[in-house]
Formats: structure tokens, sequence, C-alpha cells
């Protein structure tokens, strides 16, 4: 609770600070700005293409499985021991394929998140590089993301992080 208030004084004091100073603070949506950017459209269209590709080689693992299954539970009375075991063993290995294929590229460090990575830093670098240029021409102090609530460009003559540390080590 005690810290709470101290976070809120602390802020109140900041934005007083920053009032006396006539501090510019500007907003964008960077969400509204990626989707609008043409650059963002080529570069979906690319990663879609890639996502359709794992959709397809996926499918086809998926059909190949279901295919020895349906011959293994069609057949299982006619087959002789070895020839169940050949196709069980054939039915195992490619359900194994499926999930690593399936964990390889949607996991949690897949290849589609990697691949989303590799398409989306470049725009969002070039993002950051133009709010940073249209802030300092326009004379702005901080611009903050309505997006995510992060702050995107600030002078560094406005940045209290190393007081407030000062202040909270000192105690």
């Amino acid at each position: 609770m005690i810290r709470k208030i101290l976070i809120v004084l602390m802020m109140v004091f900041a934005s007083a600070t920053f009032a006396e100073d006539g501090l510019r603070i500007a907003h964008v949506d960077s969400k509204l700005i990626f989707d609008g950017y043409k650059g963002t459209r080529k570069a979906q269209e690319e990663y879609d293409r890639q996502v359709a590709k794992w959709e397809q080689q996926a499918n086809l693992l998926q059909k190949e499985l279901s295919a020895i299954k349906e011959k293994l539970d069609k057949q299982m009375l006619m087959l002789s021991d070895e020839k169940k075991r050949e196709l069980e063993a054939e039915y195992n290995k490619k359900d194994t394929e499926l999930k690593t294929f399936i964990d390889r590229v949607y996991g949690r460090k897949g290849e589609l998140i990697t691949q989303n990575e590799k398409v989306s830093a470049p725009i969002i670098q070039l993002i950051r590089k133009a709010i940073n240029e249209i802030a300092l021409q326009e004379g702005y102090d901080m611009v903050v993301d309505r997006a995510t609530g992060s702050v995107l460009f600030w002078k560094k003559e406005n940045d209290l992080t190393s007081k407030v540390l000062d202040y909270l080590n000192n105690r």
C-alpha cells in the first residue's frame, strides 16, 4: 500500500515538474500505423504464403496418418501379426513425424513465430524511426503508444529513472 502511494506521489511530482517545463506529449496508435502501412501488406502476403505451405504440409501428413489408420482398422482381423506390427510401426512413425512437424512449426519457439518476427521486425524498426524523426521535428518531448501503453520516444533530459533509483536505493 505504501509502495503504491509512493509511486502515485512520484508520478504527481514528475507531472508537475514536466508541466512547469512545458512538456509536449504526443500519442500514436502503433497498431493503426502497422496495419495501414503499405509495406506491412506486402510482408503479410509473404508470411501468409509461408503459413499456407506449412498448412499444406501438415494436411498431407495428417492424410497419410489417417490412411494408415484406416488400413489398419479395416484389415486388422485379416492381417498376420507381423503385418500388424509393420503397420502399427508405420503409423507410430508417421504420428511422431506429424507431432514433430507441428511442434517445429507451431510450437512455442516454432518457425511460425520466428517467421512472424522476421517479417515484422524491420517494419517495427521503420515505424519507430519515423516516430522519432517526427517527434524531434515537431518538438515533442515524449510520444506514447495508445495501442500498447508504452512510451516510444522521450527526451533524455526528462528521464527521471536515475533520480528515482537513487532515491529508492539511498533510503
